[in-house]
């Protein structure tokens, strides 16, 4: 009989120790090895990646590609006839399932943001450095929560589960990006050039910080943005503005003038048909949004704010909604290099965040044609002496191709599937239509014919973008745990 026991015992463990889930399997995984795993952390964030660098960013596919190997998967870099070498591969990794009837992708992207070095505490971006913050380990580095994170998290969860003999139930596939801090200028064009090889019945895009209250949120949409550039023109160069001032008109002054119409005291714009074409929230989207947290006093005070846009709406829902910032304004000089004079031109770059049902393309043109309206003659092409002198204000606009807005519908099969199988890791999660972020999911579900979820694991004061980026170190062993999850999903 005790023969018998034990034979029953061995088989259930080679079935997912005696019934352990994914998620529980990584948490053992993971408790056990924290030093080791944050070693190996530090070796992957060691590799400098920023987005410029072509050789740094070749030196982290080819890591990436080796780590998918050593853990069972197909791996290879991915590109597109007549691109350049210079364009950072796709770095593509598979795990087939026999008898499968669903493939899972998993989107990630392994480039960073440029670095300041003398901008950071440690002067040493790509060294990285574990400090206790309040209580808490993190992991200081760039890529360290933009996106290295949910890579890294991936890899470790494979482990975990073929430690533990879990088996995958779905065929499994890996896209991890390097242009994305880019603009993704050319990702389109090399999954469309790999489509057989990327298609999926969803792509869970695994970038992007959690809730504010650290608690798990899953995304059904990113905003897309677009830009929009505006010179407008005084005198053709520096005048003293003793001499010239009340005569010459300023264009600073022009500038800021024109800015100011475009929004009112409470954040909303302006320019005509801004908003026309908004696609309405679904009942189940307008539940979810109802029951998040609501976050905005937290935040208030985190970020010193005596005041916020959007009339008394909270954040999650103004979201939802277009908006128009300014990036920066440019002319003259100021501090201790300003001088007393009228300066030539006057520059500001827009950023136009898009929701669905708003095209990028005519939200740049409404901007264009209020320009116009202020009494501005547009040109896209630096304006000539001519021009200057035959119209009483001139702009010159220019605008980049736009990332519209995605949004997948919260009550479809595959969306319910894959909130059961985070909800297995991390308990409530958040649900939420879209993401303040933009992230180029309109191309990913053309290319792989496919519906976009978003999963973040990064805590949200990780200096995204930003000097002295961060990992929480919960956030990564939380995370390893939701990647096994999905990726040991039905």
């Amino acid at each position: 009989m005790r023969t018998i026991c034990v034979v029953l015992v061995l088989l259930a463990a080679s079935a997912g120790l005696l019934g352990q889930g994914a998620a529980q399997a990584a948490q053992a995984y993971t408790a056990s090895r924290h030093a080791a795993l944050i070693q190996e952390y530090d070796e992957f964030l060691s590799l400098p990646n920023v987005a410029a660098a072509p050789t740094g960013l070749r030196a982290n596919a080819e890591y990436l590609v080796g780590e998918l190997r050593k853990r069972g998967a197909e791996a290879r870099l991915l590109t597109a006839p007549g691109l350049a070498a210079s364009v950072p591969p796709v770095v593509f990794g598979e795990i087939m399932t026999p008898g499968a009837t669903r493939t899972i992708v998993f989107y990630a992207h392994y480039d960073g943001q440029p670095v300041t070095a003398s901008e950071w505490a440690t002067g040493k971006p790509f060294t990285p450095v574990v400090k206790d913050v309040d209580g808490e380990p993190r992991v200081y580095a760039r890529g360290a929560g933009d996106d290295k994170a949910a890579i890294f998290a991936q890899l470790t969860a494979l482990r975990a589960l073929e430690s533990a003999h879990v088996g995958l139930k779905a065929n499994v596939r890996f896209v991890w990006e390097g242009e994305e801090e880019a603009g993704s200028a050319h990702l389109e064009q090399i999954l469309m050039a790999n489509r057989e090889l990327i298609r999926g019945d969803v792509w869970l895009v695994c970038d992007g910080p959690v809730d504010q209250t650290r608690q798990q949120t899953l995304l059904f949409g990113a905003r897309g943005d677009a830009h929009v550039q505006i010179t407008v023109y005084g005198p053709d160069r520096s005048l003293h503005s003793g001499h010239y001032g009340n005569w010459a008109p300023n264009p600073a002054m022009m500038l800021v003038q024109l800015l100011a119409g475009m929004k009112d005291a409470d954040g909303r714009v302006l320019i005509p048909h801004f908003y026309d074409g908004v696609a309405p929230l679904s009942a189940r989207e307008k539940q979810a949004l109802a029951t998040a947290p609501v976050n905005d006093d937290l935040l208030r005070k985190q970020l010193a704010l005596g005041h916020t846009d959007g009339g008394g709406r909270h954040l999650l829902e103004l979201l939802n909604e277009p908006s128009l910032n300014i990036n920066g304004i440019s002319s003259g000089q100021t501090g201790a290099r300003s001088t007393n004079s009228i300066p030539p031109t006057a520059m500001v770059n827009l950023d136009l965040r898009l929701v669905v049902g708003v095209d990028g393309a005519t939200q740049q043109q409404r901007v264009i044609e209020y320009v116009r309206s202020q009494g501005y003659f547009v040109t896209s092409a630096e304006p000539t002496r001519e021009e200057l002198l035959g119209h009483a204000k001139v702009a010159r606009i220019v605008t980049d191709a736009a990332e519209n807005a995605s949004r997948t519908p919260m009550d479809l099969p595959i969306a319910a599937d894959v909130i059961r199988a985070v909800e297995s890791a991390r308990g409530k999660v958040i649900l939420l239509p879209t993401s303040g972020g933009t992230v180029p999911l309109d191309a990913m579900e053309r290319a792989a014919e496919t519906r976009t979820i978003s999963v973040p694991i990064a805590n949200h004061d990780d200096n995204q973008h930003a000097a002295n980026e961060n990992l929480r170190l919960q956030n990564l062993w939380d995370g390893v745990e939701t990647m096994a999850a999905l990726i040991a999903m039905q």
